[in-house]
């Protein structure tokens, strides 16, 4: 018996088969043997409004408190660092978004702590510091039987073809060398996704932003977990505001994973 688009359903020979009861095993399915997948955050329209007015909030209230000049020196004018930090809750909800964290949860065996969060800006006809191939565990070329760590890309606004949505290499989180020249031109594939939709990769899967070839900036919030033996980009729990936290959500930020500063703390402990 054939599909309607003539993949045959039936085989032989096969002892053990993945089984998938809902979406987000479907998605995890898929991370785990391409290395992306997508899902939606659950956000309505109204909220996925509101958090679009957050973002350019805390953005203009970022190149504000950082200086301009300073954040174009250094390549980062198109960055926002550890937003969920600045003051607004919407930032660190999408950090712990309901939808998401399952498939975390799935991901990566045990304990995992948000390593970053950064907000992310493709500028109209420009280039930008996130267009280059690279690793979310940079200069790193080995490769783990599970993953070690996840990318979830948020996107704030529809990611096209046309305003340069993310290239990737499926299944490189497989390979420790990055591809040939000749291979990446044949089997690099671009992702396209609606706002409000999370792009999830292993962190070890190659990709790149897109040319931005649109009049509009194209926004996202990445963010990075991952098992607790690597260090977080910035220390979140030295300078997140003051929340009410469950303990899960600590965890998950990293209270519960900071260095010791002594023997009789690490016994206390």
């Amino acid at each position: 018996m054939m599909t309607k688009n003539n993949i045959p359903e039936a085989s032989y020979g096969i002892l053990i088969q993945n089984q998938t009861d809902t979406v987000i095993d479907e998605v995890v399915e898929q991370i785990r043997m391409l290395g992306y997948g997508v899902i939606d955050s659950g956000y309505s329209s109204s909220e996925l409004k509101n958090f679009s007015e957050v973002f350019n909030h805390t953005r203009a209230e970022y190149i504000k408190n950082q200086g301009e000049e300073k954040l174009r020196a250094a390549n980062e004018y198109n960055t926002i660092r550890a937003p969920l930090t600045h003051g607004d809750e919407a930032f660190l909800r999408l950090a712990l978004n309901k939808n998401l964290l399952p498939v975390i949860k799935k991901l990566i065996m045990g304990k995992f702590i948000l390593n970053q969060q950064n907000g992310v800006i493709n500028p109209p006809g420009e280039t930008y510091n996130q267009a280059a191939w690279h690793r979310d565990i940079p200069y790193q070329h080995f490769v783990s039987s599970m993953p070690v760590a996840i990318n979830a890309l948020f996107c704030v606004d529809d990611f096209t073809f046309e305003n340069g949505s993310t290239f990737l290499l499926p299944a490189s989180h497989k390979a420790e060398a990055f591809p040939s020249a000749h291979f990446i031109k044949n089997n690099a594939v671009q992702i396209e996704a609606k706002a409000g939709s999370f792009i999830i990769l292993d962190c070890m899967v190659f990709h790149s932003g897109g040319f931005n070839s649109t009049g509009s900036e194209r926004r996202a919030v990445n963010h990075l977990y991952n098992i607790p033996f690597f260090k977080q980009q910035i220390n979140i729990p030295r300078i997140m505001p003051d929340v009410s936290l469950t303990d899960e959500e600590k965890e998950i930020l990293g209270f519960t994973f900071q260095e010791f500063n002594s023997v009789s703390e690490y016994l206390s402990r």
